[in-house]
């Protein structure tokens, strides 16, 4: 079992972990980015159980645990020695209800007897300000609240509560329903209430899945990827985070512990560029009021690569007093990245936000208006194309003209180019500022003794990011400079079929584990030089090191096919995604 065997359930405004013994590990709140009080993915000052929401059946044997198909309901069975067994449905409420979608900061479980005669615990011990602090617990007839300074949490059941007080194992004879959320009464039965929300996220998710507009290879993979970046939005502002989770390591001790529960406008990019592949194109217009704030709130000035889920643009970075994740610390909160220029933003903003103009679909067309904002974004990439930054891979105590940064500033001169000639206007002017900045990069960027794009102006360094080239339009991928970058990335930092982020040493060494994301851009890299065989064997490896909920983190071991990093991540879900769309047979092939 991998060493992240964790489901998700959310509904776009929380989210939360759920391990395959059917313990709640993981949950911030108010938001995703806030104080978690299940904590216990990263350890505990305290017991093993705090921080954490355990339903326990007595002499565990094992687990079976899945998705209800096409949903982010999470099912697991727990199944005792003697063969009893208990089954839980965990998932977050989101359905349409009176004009709008119903998603409270609320976990519903719901537990029911199989087989034979189980007998159950349930152990909740939430925990706040990380950790530190643990609440005042009261309760009533059919509640137990949990109260902190400025916090308090309730759940609302129709099981005993003095068996969940005592955290006593009792017969389980029937259902019983479990609402953990804020502070207030139910409006009907337990039961009523939670085969009623039961039924109608389901019915949500089933009828999200079904408008997707799927690969015919690979969909249960495409789906599960699909319903998990719509996890990872907070549909409030439009956000995207990264990860839900921070400082996993993204290999072991190696102290590369970073908090990833914000919003990388280039990561964001990648998630609605591959929702957009499947016909989901909700997720990028909320996305775009997002950006668009972005700009407001910049006003044409620096734009930094990462923002709070509520546009927080102060990420201060510091450590929590946690163990750490099975107690390799640190445990960081916040990301110094805030304070980085990374160079490639400006590429990301425009790419993200180019369809609004093509897209008749789309409810808000893109306006002359927005035109002129992404023209100031389009100013900073030309002034900053040939500027050192701290690069995609943000090191912290090296600046270099990294050629993905120049790469992506192309970019949004391109666009820009393109989209004034769908509004009728002369592109000349953004054309001649695209192809000024081409040039550069093929002279300053192309060294003739690696055979090779390098990661840096006059460098000579590998780095997958490079792949990125045919991607976003730069260079034909049959063109021998880009075929033999890809063969010289496949030299360099491929490790049997997994590929490292690059080479050389950093600020905390050489890299330990692959990054999954590059992998996924070489096979995507592969598939459009119509190495498809090749391409497709690694895409099945990918598919092998996801979890048995069909699950990726940042990282991966290529020795055991451990998965390391924050979890889940976007990057490496995007990339599932992408790699199905490039190389399934077509559906007009085969029916």
């Amino acid at each position: 079992m991998s060493t992240l065997a964790l489901g998700i359930i959310g509904n776009c405004s929380i989210s939360a972990l759920v391990d395959d013994k059917a313990r709640i590990l993981w949950w911030c709140l108010p938001r995703p980015d806030g104080d978690p009080v299940f904590h216990a993915l990263l350890g505990s000052n305290g017991e093993p159980e705090d921080g954490a929401f355990a339903i326990e059946v007595e002499d565990y044997s094992h687990s079976e645990q899945h998705y209800i198909e096409n949903t982010a309901i999470l099912r697991t069975r727990l199944i005792a020695t003697d063969g009893s067994t208990v089954e839980i449905d965990d998932f977050c409420p989101r359905f349409f209800a009176r004009g709008r979608v119903f998603r409270p900061a609320q976990i519903v479980r719901r537990i029911r007897p199989v087989s034979g005669r189980p007998r159950v615990r349930i152990v909740l011990r939430p925990r706040f300000s990380w950790g530190t602090a643990r609440p005042q617990i009261t309760s009533g007839s059919n509640h137990v609240r949990f109260v902190s300074d400025g916090t308090t949490l309730r759940l609302s059941t129709d099981a005993p509560i003095t068996y969940i007080r005592d955290e006593t194992f009792f017969a389980l004879e029937r259902e019983y329903n479990l609402f953990l959320g804020p502070d207030e009464t139910l409006t009907e039965r337990p039961a009523t209430i939670g085969r009623e929300f039961q039924e109608e996220t389901e019915y949500y998710w089933k009828r999200w899945s079904l408008r997707l507009g799927l690969p015919l290879e690979w969909q249960e993979a495409v789906i599960r990827a699909a319903i998990t970046l719509k996890l990872c939005t907070f549909e409030e502002t439009g956000a995207i985070v990264a990860a839900v989770t921070t400082s996993i390591p993204e290999a072991p001790y190696s102290e590369r512990n970073w908090d990833y529960r914000y919003c990388w406008l280039r990561d964001a990019f990648f998630v609605v560029r591959a929702l957009n592949a499947l016909s989901d194109l909700e997720t990028m217009e909320n996305y775009l009021t997002y950006i668009r704030d972005v700009i407001a709130l910049t006003r044409g000035d620096h734009v930094q690569p990462v923002f709070g889920i509520g546009l927080e643009a102060d990420l201060l970075e510091r450590t929590a007093e946690l163990p750490g994740f099975l107690g390799m610390g640190p445990v960081r909160v916040g990301n110094q990245a805030h304070e980085h220029h990374q160079h490639d933003v400006y590429g990301n903003i425009v790419l993200a936000a180019a369809q609004a103009f093509f897209d008749k679909r789309l409810m808000r067309q893109g306006t002359m208006e927005d035109f002129r904002h992404l023209e100031v974004i389009g100013d900073r990439a030309y002034m900053l194309h040939n500027a050192p930054d701290a690069g995609i891979w943000e090191l912290r105590t090296r600046a270099r003209v990294h050629t993905s940064s120049s790469l992506m500033c192309w970019a949004a001169l391109d666009r820009l180019a393109k989209i004034a000639n769908q509004l009728g206007l002369s592109p000349k002017h953004w054309r001649a500022r695209a192809n000024e900045v081409h040039a550069k990069i093929c002279a300053e960027a192309w060294n003739e003794k690696a055979g090779a794009f390098v990661e840096s102006f006059g460098g000579e360094d590998l780095d997958a990011s490079l792949l990125l080239m045919a991607e976003v339009g730069f260079i034909d991928p049959l063109d021998p400079r880009f075929v033999s970058t890809v063969d010289r990335i496949g030299e360099k930092l491929r490790r049997g079929n997994h590929l490292y982020r690059y080479h050389a040493a950093d600020d905390f060494g050489r890299p330990e584990t692959a990054f999954n994301v590059c992998t996924f851009w070489f096979i995507d890299a592969l598939g459009r030089m119509d190495r498809r065989e090749e391409a497709r064997e690694i895409y099945e490896t990918m598919l092998s090191c996801r979890n048995h909920l069909g699950l990726l983190s940042e990282d991966t071991d290529p020795q055991t096919n451990q998965l390391w990093g924050n979890f889940p991540q976007t990057y490496s879900m995007v990339g599932i995604i992408n790699g199905a769309v490039r190389l399934s047979r077509r559906w007009d092939k085969v029916i």
